[in-house]
């Protein structure tokens, strides 16, 4: 096999960048495209270089269907994406899943109990934890540099997601909420009522990467579910979890999506606490990292050239999508499937992202409660391919 043959499904913003990455990257084929809404179709033949041959599906089973698909992209934003993948490993196909990647703990835990039966690969496309300065971050943490970590936090606060809150069901194209009265075939999507607390893959997956760590203990806080923002979302603007990791390390995640900011703000923020220094990305577009080690003669932080641009990419990557990062998403993705190269970002380290967001939702509808984060590795009470006997 010397190429993925790709059926990508989810014709948004997101799945036609990946289309256009997967025709650019060596060693994929798309073979098959599709989406429910018949009305997107066109645009996604459209990024082809050719659509000759190419089946559009609407339903999804007929994709996993297909024999000459061998992998599944899986760009959708829904409540069933989780579900969706399990579906895709249960059908014999290798997945590549945006995120995140599940909103239920019974899909992780079917997604890693299909993952461990068919032995196909697995792989959550979240790109944040490939940007150089996470890639710093990690050598200088796991180094000892800092001496203990006792505390991290991380962020994302953005309004651009507004725009996926609502989606026209006769053309498929999402509307913005000051728009709905001109669009009478817009209906609220899945983004709509979910809880911001469950995108925090962006910040969990880098950060537990850094710390070589996993989440064994969440609770969390929220504003009401619906928006103060925008009224007419059922959706709480602003969401917080605290958690504490095996080795631990206390965790302050915070996620929001219906935020303005200042327009230089950086929506993403991380900041790492430890025993003998501190590492803190900037504020604002354009501003330095931070770094002060306490047995380095330092007076005070220093700043850092850090970005998340890495030095090492090469020239393919460039303009691959979040400043060059998404490009090692596909190649990660390739390696695995067609050189047997063990993901670094393995299924168990994509629920260890999943399942703390899932259930700080859950803490907050139980008053707060903490709640313990269960351990995806097979054991002797779940043996591999196996779902646990409570979930």
């Amino acid at each position: 096999m010397d190429e993925i043959r790709i059926g990508l499904f989810g014709l948004g913003h997101r799945g036609l960048h990946w289309l256009r990455l997967l025709q650019r990257i060596e060693g994929y084929r798309v073979t098959a495209i599709g989406d429910i809404f018949p009305a997107l179709h066109p645009r996604g033949a459209a990024e082809l270089q050719d659509a000759a041959g190419v089946p559009a599906y609407a339903r999804y089973e007929d994709m996993l269907a297909d024999p000459n698909v061998d992998a599944v992209a899986l760009t959708v934003r829904c409540k069933e994406q989780g579900a969706m993948a399990a579906q895709a490993l249960e059908a014999g196909k290798h997945v590549n899943a945006e995120v995140p990647a599940a909103h239920t703990m019974e899909d992780c835990w079917r997604i890693v109990a299909a993952q461990e039966r068919t032995g196909l690969v697995y792989q959550l496309g979240e790109q944040s934890r490939h940007a150089g300065f996470f890639q710093a971050w990690r050598d200088v943490i796991q180094q000892g540099r800092l001496g203990r970590v006792v505390y991290f936090e991380g962020e994302y606060v953005s309004y651009k997601g507004i725009l996926r809150y609502h989606q026209d069901w006769s053309t498929g194209q999402f509307v913005y909420p000051n728009d709905l009265p001109s669009h009478p075939d817009a209906r609220p999507t899945w983004i709509h009522e979910m809880d911001p607390i469950h995108y925090l893959v962006h910040e969990l997956s880098p950060v537990l990467m850094v710390l070589d760590d996993r989440v064994t203990r969440v609770t969390a806080m929220g504003t009401r579910r619906q928006s103060y923002a925008h009224p007419e979302l059922k959706r709480a603007d602003i969401q917080v979890a605290l958690m504490q990791t095996e080795k631990d390390t206390i965790l302050r995640m915070m996620q929001g999506g219906t935020q303005m900011l200042a327009p230089a703000r950086d929506h993403h923020h991380y900041q790492a606490i430890g025993t003998l220094g501190s590492l803190e990305s900037g504020r604002s577009y354009g501003d330095p990292h931070r770094m002060w080690t306490a047995d380095s003669q330092m007076h005070g932080p220093a700043n850092v050239d850090w970005r998340y641009e890495r030095t090492d990419a090469p020239p393919e990557a460039v303009e691959s999508g979040h400043r060059g990062t998404d490009y090692y998403v596909h190649v990660s993705f390739r390696e695995a499937v067609l050189d047997g190269k063990p993901l670094e970002f393995d299924v168990y380290k994509a629920m260890d992202t999943a399942a703390p967001a899932i259930l700080a939702a859950d803490s907050i509808d139980a008053g707060s409660e903490p709640i313990d984060v269960p351990d995806f590795r097979p054991n002797a009470l779940r043996p591999a391919g196996r779902m646990p006997e409570s979930h």
